[in-house]
């Protein structure tokens, strides 16, 4: 009996140092290991767990083997830290690495550990590809912090869901900004963002990675039911500011 009781209490205290753990700071140091690893492509810099259910690409490999096992010369990073999931999502241009890559990564922490990483690695190929452009733009745009009264998760996330909602429905009412700007790949489009919206498009499978702070969300999903693809999303005064996208279009990819 007391044997169960203190497993009992240790899986309290653990869960409860793991919620303590999940703050912004915490996650912005796990990101500063992840985008380490990368640089040095070390995976061992970043997690030792066995226990990691990692993709890329939306199929499942080794880290030993994908990207991360690759050093890449990294160019700019930007992250997003959700505290309420306890995840992170990473955008890493890397245009002077050769090959040159754009990837974007959700990552997710059970109990203050590693438990899923998700990765999309575009390059040469993929849709609308320019790792240049995207490293010009990406870099030149304000993510800031916003005021306190636009840190509405429930309102970022409805805004991200509207945007890809559209693809399927155009009745969808989209909180568009003025101006807009969509960087599509290395392609940047502005000031407005609704245009070239395909009609009769399912996205699906969407998961979240919602940054209130700073007005913002990622969302992995399958573009059209099956294609791996990631939208960003900043949000400014209530409506879309910019939009970032990485669909991976390689033939064997």
């Amino acid at each position: 009996m007391l044997g169960k009781t203190l497993a009992a209490y240790l899986t309290l205290c653990t869960s409860a140092l793991a919620a303590d753990a999940c703050t912004r700071d915490w996650l912005k140091a796990q990101a500063e290991k992840y985008v380490a690893a990368q640089t040095a492509g070390k995976i061992s810099d970043f997690t030792t767990s066995s226990n990691v259910s990692y993709t890329e690409d939306f199929k499942t490999r080794d880290f030993a083997t994908g990207i991360l096992s690759k050093p890449l010369k990294v160019d700019f990073t930007r992250s997003l830290y959700d505290t309420t999931a306890c995840a992170i999502f990473t955008e890493i241009v890397a245009a002077s690495n050769t090959p040159p890559y754009v990837l974007g990564t959700q990552l997710r922490f059970t109990n203050g550990v590693l438990s899923k990483a998700e990765t999309l690695a575009t390059t040469t190929g993929d849709w609308f590809f320019n790792a240049a452009n995207t490293l010009k733009y990406s870099k030149a745009e304000d993510w800031a912090e916003v005021p306190a009264a636009q840190q509405n998760r429930a309102a970022i996330q409805a805004a991200g869901d509207a945007y890809l909602d559209l693809f399927g429905d155009k009745s969808v009412k989209v909180p568009w900004g003025h101006p807009c700007a969509r960087l599509e790949g290395g392609t940047y489009m502005q000031p407005d963002c609704n245009v070239g919206v395909p009609s009769g498009m399912k996205m699906t499978n969407r998961r979240y990675v919602i940054d209130e702070v700073v007005g913002a969300v990622d969302i992995f999903l399958g573009f059209g039911g099956s294609i791996p693809d990631s939208h960003s999303f900043r949000l400014e005064n209530g409506t879309i500011r910019y939009v970032h996208t990485l669909t991976i279009m390689r033939s064997g990819a």
